[in-house]
């Protein structure tokens, strides 16, 4: 979602400037209003030279905000004021973009900011669910315990995504390690073949023509040789495209969309937005923050456009008095399982337990999901490495040995 600048007046008429993300204007300022601000003015966030926000600039590592949001909430839980334990935190932190923030953190709080405004200036760190939650613990007088909520949150994706890259490590190795024997077989050995063939080929008219095979081989390692730029331009070209394309909404929702639709790794998309949307539901509602703005929250960090709509239709029948597990099980995103769930915890008043057990499971499932995708990549990353060396090996050996066995004809001749 885009990123934007915004300036409001707070219920004391002191105005105040943050930045945000927000689908459009218009959710941003409706969002502002319901937080008790009187909007000024709105403006989108340019980002110089490209139009949109590369990914992976300017953030903090999950690992690092669950360390902070740890310690964070022991010391306060110890008594420590807001002011000194941000100060500690600065001091020890080790990444160099979280030190920053948390310096301007502590000097809005200082100034009389609270924190969650003072947090809310800074969106590609603190996301809209780290504000919300503590907002909320500040307005409940719990800070210690959202915060400690928070860390725990944190701490589970971060080992939720350690399971994912640990499961996929080792395929992402053994394809990185097939396509580097694959361009050194084509840049180096292939030469050394078309140099072979080309020397009996000067001795024999008869092996003149090469085969199909044999000559796109050597046209693709003449290519790969001489004009590997090309490839770089076009790897490069086709990641900032696709990147623009997604930082639209339309380009984000038809990606979101294939990847569902998608054979295998659609399955665990689904099942690993189902737990985000389980987990992060149930923090925010265990923290006291009403389900309105809890699904508004939910809908824009469970990381998948399709499902973050179906909780906002969702979200606009619960205001008009409907119960939530209508509207999800007419979406037909959520499984009968979940639907089923939200209906007993709404029905029992533990909505937030049934949604934690919800995201429980699906961890679980997409853990299971992972190792099985990972032990069938394995070896069908083999097979094709080695029918990639067997086409290699056909279109260079073939041509010679006929070149070979023309000549020994002609010689015997």
């Amino acid at each position: 979602m885009p990123n934007y600048e915004y300036a409001a007046r707070d219920i004391s008429g002191q105005v105040i400037r943050g930045r945000a993300e927000a689908e459009n204007e218009k959710v941003l300022a409706q969002r502002l209003a319901r937080e008790g601000y009187k909007v000024v003015s709105i403006k989108r966030e340019k980002v110089a030279g490209a139009g949109f926000t590369l990914p992976f600039i300017g953030g903090v590592k999950v690992a690092d905000l669950a360390i902070f949001s740890r310690q964070f909430s022991t010391m306060i839980d110890a008594g420590v004021t807001l002011v000194k334990a941000l100060s500690v935190l600065e001091e020890q932190t080790t990444s160099g973009t979280l030190r920053k923030v948390i310096g301007q953190v502590r000097r809005d709080v200082e100034g009389g900011e609270s924190l969650s405004r003072a947090m809310a200036k800074h969106p590609r760190v603190f996301s809209d669910l780290y504000v919300g939650l503590v907002r909320a613990g500040e307005v409940g007088g719990a800070l210690e315990e959202v915060l400690d909520r928070v860390s725990k949150f944190l701490e589970d994706d971060l080992a939720l995504r350690r399971k994912v890259k640990g499961a996929l490590t080792y395929p992402v190795i053994v394809v990185a390690f097939s396509l580097l024997i694959i361009v050194a077989l084509v840049t180096f050995v292939v030469p050394q073949f078309v140099n072979m063939i080309g020397e009996i080929t000067q001795k024999s008219e008869a092996a003149a023509e090469l085969p199909a095979l044999t000559q796109a081989l050597m046209n693709f390692s003449d290519f790969l040789t001489h004009q590997w730029y090309w490839i770089i331009g076009i790897i490069i070209g086709v990641y900032l495209v696709f990147h623009f394309i997604i930082s639209t909404r339309w380009g984000r929702r038809g990606w979101d969309l294939f990847m569902l639709k998608f054979p295998v790794i659609g399955k665990l998309a689904h099942k690993l937005a189902l737990a985000r949307f389980a987990r992060t539901l149930s923090t925010l509602l265990g923290a006291g923050v009403p389900i309105l703005q809890a699904m508004e929250t939910t809908a824009g960090t469970v990381g998948n456009s399709v499902i973050g709509d179906a909780i906002m239709e969702a979200r606009a029948r619960i205001r008009e008095g409907d119960p939530i597990a209508g509207p999800m099980q007419k979406s037909k995103l959520f499984p009968p399982m979940v639907v089923h769930m939200v209906s007993v915890g709404e029905e029992s008043g533990a909505l937030d337990d049934m949604l934690l057990k919800v995201a429980e499971f699906y961890e679980q499932e997409v853990d299971t999901s992972i190792q099985s995708l990972s032990d069938a990549i394995q070896p069908l990353v083999l097979v094709l490495l080695g029918g990639a060396v067997l086409v290699i090996l056909i279109a260079l050996w073939g041509p010679i040995i006929t070149v070979l066995q023309v000549v020994g004809e002609q010689g015997g001749g």
